[in-house]
C-alpha cells in the first residue's frame, strides 16, 4: 500500500473519530445524569425511613420517578454507546478497504444510517429524561410553589 493511499484513508477517518469525540461528550453527560439519579435515589430512601406517613407517600413518588429515569438514561447510554461501537466499525472498514481493495460503500451507508438512528434514539431518551426530572421537580416543590406564576 502507498503511502498516499494511507493518507487518503486516514483523512477519510477523521470525521468518524470527530464524531467519536461528540458522542463521548453526549456519553459523559449522560453518565454524570446516571450518577445524579443515584445519589438522590440513595438519600431519598434514607429520608423515607425517617419521616412520616405523608411525607414517605411524596417520597415514595419520587422514587418511582427516579427509578423511570435511571432506566431511560441507562438505555440512552446503551444506545449512545452502540452508536459509538458502530462508528468504530465504520473506521474498520474504512481501513479494510484501503488495504484489500473492497468496496464496502453499501456496508458503510448502513453502519452510518445505523449510527445516526441510535443516536437520535439516545437524544429522545434523553429528552423524556428530562421531563421526568420536572416531573419529580414538581412533587417536591411546596403546593405555594405550585400555584405561583412563576413555575408556569
Amino acid at each position: 500500500m502507498l503511502l498516499n493511499e494511507i493518507i487518503g484513508t486516514l483523512q477519510l477517518s477523521l470525521a468518524p473519530v470527530i464524531m467519536i469525540s461528540g458522542i463521548g461528550l453526549i456519553i459523559l453527560s449522560l453518565t454524570n445524569r446516571f450518577g445524579r439519579i443515584v445519589d438522590r435515589t440513595r438519600q431519598l430512601s434514607v429520608e423515607y425511613r425517617n419521616v412520616s406517613s405523608i411525607d414517605q407517600d411524596r417520597i415514595l413518588q419520587e422514587l418511582k420517578i427516579l427509578s423511570l429515569r435511571a432506566k431511560v438514561i441507562r438505555g440512552s447510554n446503551i444506545l449512545a454507546v452502540f452508536s459509538v461501537l458502530l462508528v468504530s466499525f465504520i473506521i474498520i472498514c474504512l481501513f479494510g478497504s484501503a488495504l484489500y481493495n473492497f468496496d464496502v460503500s453499501q456496508i458503510l451507508i448502513g453502519l452510518f444510517i445505523s449510527s445516526i438512528i441510535s443516536l437520535i434514539l439516545s437524544l429522545f431518551l434523553l429528552i423524556y429524561d428530562l421531563d421526568l426530572s420536572l416531573r419529580a421537580l414538581w412533587i417536591e416543590l411546596p403546593t405555594e410553589c405550585k400555584r405561583s406564576s412563576f413555575l408556569k
